[in-house]
């Protein structure tokens, strides 16, 4: 099931959430619930898909859930017009640890989960890279025990380089919640866990309240994170700021094989720079101005020195420092003409917080907006 904002703009890059439901649910029972509570949240400004799983649940054997999710990804992408930086992931239950397994195996395409009453159900293939992670769960759960939760919760507590930490939870039959904050996690990969005292639910509710706590828990989490494009407008005329586009100076590094003074090929390139302390965030997007579709791609460009790629999203980036080379993911292989992706990644910095001062796509020059 897929919900698409009233007033549709294709010019205008959407939050996905994806909402997966529990055992014995389907699709329909996620939309009966507005997915989990978001959709009134969310004012028109997501797109919102509720999967069915084999059998009404995500057994995911040898992969083929994530399989699924990278086919719906790639499907709606080709047809609508998503923020692929703001890419989410949500479920209870059996669709908690679908999610689960989505930050294991795709923590560079999804930007946070937010994980209900889960275990281990669905797999954990990889589970070494950082994402934004949210987790709830309930102390006298007894369908999927909350130390299985605390045990998934310390595995992303680890890899977001978080401090160890054992979080204060609430008494029982104190009809309350706790929430905790991990501190000291890498940037942009914050770990919240919530515990309550209830079962095994995905709207839990403190005492003498009539409504549930998480989903605005969960809109918070989610919405805190800037996507691509946060204010609507031409691709190709993004408004940087002082510190996102510095002039190259003389100690920029020459790009190696890109020759920058070699005409530009069908191809632009727009990169943004995000930069605090010692970490910056870069967004990329590539366009083809070509004429006919690119069918698998490869971009090079010279980090400036002192920049360190440390995680990235929508293409695999190799090595991570020096002359850099993004190479495709499987669902954005294809780039039609006048169409773009959106790519990105995370890096450590010693002062030196410029872009790239060239790009080549498939080994032509890109000009750079």
């Amino acid at each position: 099931m897929l919900r698409i904002p009233d007033n549709y703009d294709n010019n205008r890059p959407y939050r996905l959430v994806f909402g997966f439901h529990w055992l014995g649910g389907n699709a329909n029972s996620v939309v009966s619930q507005s997915y989990y509570g978001l959709l009134p949240l969310s004012n028109n400004s997501t797109i919102f898909v509720a999967p069915e799983g084999l059998n009404n649940g995500w057994a995911n054997s040898g992969g083929e859930d994530v399989t699924f999710t990278d086919d719906m990804i790639r499907t709606i992408q080709n047809a609508l017009c998503v923020d692929t930086a703001q890419v989410f992931s949500l479920g209870f239950s059996y669709g908690g640890g679908m999610s689960y397994a989505l930050a294991c195996a795709r923590a560079n395409v999804f930007r946070a989960v937010a994980i209900y009453s889960a275990g281990v159900i669905s797999g954990c293939n990889g589970g070494n890279d950082p994402i934004a992670y949210l987790q709830a769960h309930g102390l006298s759960d007894n369908v999927l025990s909350i130390s299985g939760g605390r045990a998934m919760r310390d595995r992303f507590v680890r890899n977001n380089g978080c401090t160890p930490a054992s979080p204060p939870e609430p008494a029982q039959g104190s009809g309350t919640h706790t929430e905790f904050h991990y501190s000291g996690c890498s940037a942009g990969h914050p770990v919240v866990w919530y515990a309550f005292d209830g079962g095994h639910t995905p709207t839990p509710q403190d005492a003498g309240s009539n409504a549930a706590w998480l989903p605005q828990e969960t809109w918070t989490f989610f919405t805190q994170f800037q996507g691509t494009t946060p204010t609507p407008g031409p691709s190709t005329t993004p408004t940087p700021g002082p510190s996102t586009t510095p002039t190259p100076g003389p100690s920029t590094p020459t790009p190696g094989p890109t020759t920058p003074t070699s005409p530009a090929g069908a191809c632009r390139v727009t990169a943004t720079v995000n930069a605090w302390n010692t970490g910056l965030t870069e967004s990329i997007t590539i366009t083809n101005t070509g004429s006919s579709t690119v069918n698998g791609w490869s971009l090079v460009f010279t980090l400036p020195s002192g920049q360190t790629i440390t995680s990235g999203w929508n293409a695999s980036y190799s090595p991570s420092s020096g002359q850099v080379t993004a190479r495709n993911a499987s669902y954005n292989a294809a780039i039609a003409p006048n169409a773009s992706v959106n790519i990105g990644f995370q890096a450590n910095h010693t002062g030196n917080t410029a872009r790239p001062a060239s790009f080549a796509l498939n080994g032509a020059a890109c000009a750079l907006a």
